[in-house]
């Protein structure tokens, strides 16, 4: 299967490179058929260099700002390949990750998304240790939700898989979306059309710095808040979001 990571990213000068190195370090481990396309969402920075000096990373530029739209004007240049990789510029992928995707696929056809967790790599401990509460009753919405509800599943925005046929099938991105919902609206779609998987074998690493910022309460408050209004009502319910960058 051939693979394409889509990486959206939006004044990250600071952590870009960083994301790069890990994906061309996991790519070149396992000599996977897999491009790199990072999307220059309307940045003022050295974001779109810094991408541009890597020889196997495409760029390309998305003027209009917005997770969604870059993530869209990615997918819209991976014509030809059978999965997308939706990671964050802020994330690092762990060895073994390419691994786990190819054989979660493999293992089961009618999958058309697999998501997991993020690993913060650089939060408190007492914050990691209520990430991980969270993260367990992430699960057990995930359980109720795709099993005994059936009506949807749980997709970690900056860490999922999906098979690019699946997504055109269900319309691909809503643009009208701005930040939050984005991936529970990939979950809640995806799910009418085949199976979306949620496990802790596909974990990322990445930033903790909106948890550190604004609280590990009021984010994950905030995520679940918009979890349950887009699968019960279609549209997120928080529309402004803070964009937190290293200062």
């Amino acid at each position: 299967m051939k693979l394409a990571f889509v990486i959206p990213a939006y004044n990250e000068e600071a952590l870009i490179g960083k994301c790069l190195e890990s994906v061309v370090a996991e790519i070149a481990r396992t000599g996977a058929d897999a491009q790199i396309i990072v999307v220059n969402n309307a940045s003022t920075d050295r974001t779109g260099e810094i991408a541009r000096s890597f020889p196997t990373v495409q760029v390309i530029d998305e003027p209009k700002k917005g997770l969604v739209n870059a993530r869209d004007a990615g997918f819209a240049a991976t014509e030809g390949f059978d999965l997308i990789a939706n990671i964050d510029s802020d994330t690092i992928v762990p060895i073994g990750w390419l691994d786990t995707v190819f054989e979660q696929f493999a293992h089961n056809p009618k999958l058309v998304c697999l998501s997991g967790p993020y690993v913060y790599y650089d939060i408190s401990v007492w914050s990691r240790f209520l990430v991980n509460m969270f993260y367990g009753l992430t699960y057990l919405i995930y359980v109720l939700n795709r099993f005994i509800l059936r009506i949807g599943s749980v997709v970690q925005g900056g860490n999922f898989v999906f098979k690019r046929a699946a997504w055109q099938q269900v319309g691909g991105y809503d643009r009208s979306i701005d930040f939050f919902g984005e991936d529970t609206d990939v979950a809640v779609r995806l799910s009418k059309v085949g199976a979306v998987e949620w496990t802790f074998a596909l974990k990322m690493k990445t930033s903790g710095r909106r948890l550190e910022k604004e609280g590990v309460f009021r984010t994950a408050g905030t995520y679940t808040l918009n979890f349950f209004w887009v699968t019960f009502r279609g549209k997120p319910a928080t529309k402004n979001y803070t964009d937190i960058r290293p200062d």
